[in-house]
This record gives structure tokens, sequence and C-alpha cells, in this order.
């Protein structure tokens, strides 16, 4: 089972949002150090596991690099590698967003749980 998916845009190829390709590369690393340290692609997690996904761009033009937390549509701006251990801490473990950080809050839907 799928917990989050966490959607990294971390190094644009157009830099329309983080003009410092070094910012979002240290971000991509610490996040990718933290769920490995962390546990959290561990199969038997009861949370489920949390993937991570070095995008492109996610076509959120503000304040990268921007980090979209499947399945709530919950986007973060300014997603430093100082950043990432909190968000994985306060949202994606313990459920609470860190409301000052958040830009926007998209529309996303888990699919029906099959039977």
């Amino acid at each position: 089972m799928i917990g989050h998916h966490l959607l990294l845009c971390a190094t644009p190829s157009k830099a329309l949002c983080c003009p410092d390709p070094a910012v979002g590369m240290a971000s991509w690393e610490r996040l990718k150090q933290l769920v490995r340290e962390w546990g959290l692609e561990d199969a038997g997690r009861a949370e489920g596991i949390v993937l991570r996904t070095k995008a492109d761009c996610l076509r959120i033009c503000a304040e990268g690099p921007v980090l979209l937390i499947w399945p709530e549509g919950t986007v973060y701006a300014g997603v430093t590698a100082e950043r990432i251990e909190r968000i994985l801490r306060e949202h994606v473990i313990g459920g609470q967003p860190i409301e000052p950080w958040i830009i926007r809050r998209l529309p996303l839907a888990r699919p029906p749980a099959a039977d």
C-alpha cells in the first residue's frame, strides 16, 4: 500500500520557480536520505510506503523548489533541504500540514479501494 507519494520539482529544465538548481538538488538529496534513514520505504510499514519522485516541472511556477504531496494534494513552496525534515516529520508522518508553507491545495482523490 502507498501511504504518500512525494513529487519534488527539484531540477526543472526551465528554472521558472527555482532559479538556483543547487537548491533543488540539495532538497532532493535530503529527501532521499531521510526517506531511506527513517524506513519510510519499508513495505511492512503500517501507514504504507512513502514514494518519492523528482519531477522536472509541476507547472506551479512559484517559490520553488515545490513539493506536491499525494493523496492530499498539498503543495509546499520554498522546499529547501532544511525544510524537508520538518515536512516529513509533521505532515507525512504526523498528519499535520505546515500551513504557512502551503501555497496550494489541489483536488486529488484516492481511487476507491478494491474489494
